[in-house]
């Protein structure tokens, strides 16, 4: 009996890395990424720590799976129902997978919020957006078809992430329009995970394929710099172009040879920031459904639209601007 009541009081009060939750004088904020270790998501982690640190009564936890499991990531869910954690934000990487864990969160009284990719909408209270998905998806073909040239015509192709990863499904809805506006064929898309071999793998064949391939898009922070690889080893930089989304920094030696001429992204630290204000906000009853705003912190007055913080537009970068991200 004793033993049962040490081990009971010591799973309340621990997650499963550790970091203790048992200080009640703060809100315990958990973050969980789709993977854990790569640059993209821990420029978002860095930007949640410095709202933590901002605000102050922040608890950051920062765990996640370091190859992309949804179940990993309802685990982790699930253990933090034991912990009585206060909120936690999740990045999904299949948003069936973890719907349940989530809902049964909320119905443990924790706040659920999703960032950067969108889940089961009545799983979560707010998505934090990083732009919308039109944004998102023009503002890549824009860019594909500013580096092959408005008249030029050719075959695209698109290498994703998962076949069940929202966010990615909803930019690509946004590109396939855009695409078929212009003089440029979109022949396949590939779903190689959160895999970077896979990637390139993906990458190499359809240059293979496509003697007519004037450009690849790599549209997770995964899959666009495997592209890029790929074009760099086939010595065809320059000719067939790549363009995506990934951090700015992974990118550089890319832009610097001339594989890949604009990087698209959004301010990743800015996400995390963002991802942590909102949940603060949640927790303490300043965000409602019924709000059109918010006021976070740095970043000022963010916009909401419905259930989705929108943290702002796109950005573009090259080899004008590259160095200062």
């Amino acid at each position: 009996m004793l033993l049962l009541l040490i081990s009971l009081i010591s799973l309340g009060c621990r997650t499963e890395s550790g970091t203790n939750v048992g200080d009640r004088d703060k809100l315990t904020v958990c973050l969980l990424p789709k993977i854990k270790g790569i640059p993209y998501f821990t420029s978002c982690h860095t930007g949640a720590q410095e709202a933590a640190a901002e605000l102050g009564d922040i608890e950051l936890i920062y765990d996640g799976p370091i190859d992309g499991d949804p179940k990993e990531q309802a685990e982790l869910i699930e253990q933090w129902i034991v912990d009585g954690v206060d909120v936690i934000c999740i990045a999904p990487n299949a948003p069936l997978v973890v719907a349940n864990a989530m809902k049964e969160a909320r119905t443990a009284g924790i706040h659920v919020i999703t960032w950067d990719a969108d889940g089961v909408p009545e799983s979560r209270s707010f998505f934090v957006n990083q732009a919308t998905p039109e944004s998102i998806g023009r503002g890549m073909v824009d860019v594909m078809i500013a580096d092959v040239g408005p008249d030029q015509e050719g075959d695209v192709v698109i290498i994703s992430s998962d076949a069940t990863s929202a966010n990615q499904n909803s930019w690509i809805d946004a590109m396939k329009p855009a695409i078929e506006e212009s003089k440029l064929t979109l022949q396949t898309i590939k779903y190689p995970g959160e895999n970077a071999a896979n990637a390139l793998a993906d990458a190499q064949d359809l240059i293979k394929v496509y003697p007519n391939l004037k450009g690849i898009f790599g549209i997770s922070s995964v899959s666009f710099p495997g592209a890029a690889e790929a074009v760099r080893q086939a010595s065809k930089s320059g000719e067939i172009k790549v363009t995506g989304l990934a951090v700015p920094s992974e990118m550089k030696s890319y832009v610097d040879d001339g594989t890949v001429n604009s990087v698209v992204l959004w301010n990743t630290k800015d996400l995390g920031y963002l991802t942590v204000q909102v949940a603060k906000a949640l927790a303490e009853g300043r965000l409602t459904d019924s709000d059109t705003s918010l006021n976070a912190g740095r970043l000022g007055e963010i916009q909401i639209e419905g259930d989705n913080v929108l943290l702002g537009d796109v950005m573009v970068f090259n080899k004008d601007n590259i160095d200062s991200f």
